[in-house]
């Protein structure tokens, strides 16, 4: 989560690493020979330099396909076997996302029952999973089947992750990175910001949206200053006072807002939560609501958001 009152940014948004060192995956480096280089799906790149955007990797190929390649780009490792049904509607929608992101990130597929080091690995328990690779270390997973909006949002927020911090794909593939000319308009609104003018800054930001509606820097930016002015009018001692009300539904979002920002986002999310799985009618809605605004300040596939979506489905469900 980035602190409000700083401008959220693209290229500076952050993927928790989950399963860094929780998957050990120095084992796979211990392999067979590579088999001669071909040119079909198992092969890591075109004639031309660029990067097969889907590849079949074994434990054969798993160092050079997968840990090396991590280095220049993201690697998307679909875990999936031939039985298993959820695994044929994810496949071949990674599959399409991987083509049309042109070499950003690689997808690598893996045939656990054909390969069983890799899924041991990895620890997999179930199929289809899915982890993303970056420098050689696992970065975020998730299990089971999504649908294409959220498995979008996963991508972006990987590529945001690594961005800058890879080599990226061979020479000639993307034009040279240059440095991006500053905003006017963003200029303004961390002005106001910097000012303490929330209500200013909202203002900038909303014009910027009010021109660019999908404009992602200033949707983060404007979340961002509405929570910091409601953790402002907080009251003092929200928390306590909250604590010996726990059927008031505002004081119990108010309290949210407070641990979320003292770094405290597990008990926040538990707290409205917990209103969810009491509460009925437009207390439930609102309370829902409110979780997932607190959701969009962190990137989607941060432990922490993935926990709370988990038990937020049980409270609705």
């Amino acid at each position: 989560m980035t602190r409000p009152g700083s401008r959220p940014s693209a290229r500076s948004a952050a993927l928790a690493a989950a399963t860094s060192g929780a998957v050990d995956l120095s084992g796979l480096k211990e392999r067979a020979p590579a088999p001669p280089a071909q040119a079909g799906p198992g092969a890591g790149s075109t004639g031309g330099g660029a990067l097969e955007p889907v590849v079949d990797v074994t434990e054969a190929t798993f160092e050079d396909e997968v840990l090396r390649r991590s280095s220049q780009v993201p690697v998307i490792v679909d875990l999936w076997a031939t039985w298993c049904e959820p695994c044929k509607q994810l496949s071949p929608l990674l599959e399409k996302l991987a083509r049309e992101a042109q070499g950003r990130w690689v997808l690598a597929k893996v045939d656990v029952d054909a390969n069983p080091r890799i899924a041991q690995a990895f620890g997999v328990q179930s199929v289809p999973t899915v982890v993303a690779i970056a420098a050689g270390q696992p970065l975020a997973d998730f299990q089971g089947a999504q649908p294409e909006a959220q498995l979008r949002q996963w991508l972006q927020a990987v590529e945001q992750a690594v961005e800058g911090k890879l080599s990226g794909p061979p020479a000639g593939d993307v034009d040279p990175d240059e440095p991006e000319p500053e905003d006017p308009r963003f200029t303004a609104a961390e002005s106001a910001l910097e000012e303490g003018d929330l209500a200013g800054a909202e203002a900038a930001f909303q014009l910027i949206l009010d021109e660019e509606p999908a404009n992602e820097e200033a949707l983060g930016a404007i979340r961002q200053v509405r929570f910091l002015a409601r953790v402002q009018g907080a009251e003092d001692g929200a928390i306590v006072t909250a604590d010996g009300a726990p059927s008031d539904v505002d004081a119990q979002l108010a309290a949210a807002d407070v641990e979320l920002y003292s770094q405290a986002p597990e008990a926040a999310f538990d707290r409205i939560i917990a209103v969810i799985k009491r509460s009925a009618g437009e207390d439930k809605t609102r309370a829902r609501t409110r979780l997932l605004e607190l959701f969009e300040l962190f990137d989607p596939a941060e432990p922490v958001v993935v926990a709370a979506r988990r038990k937020l489905a049980s409270a609705l469900y």
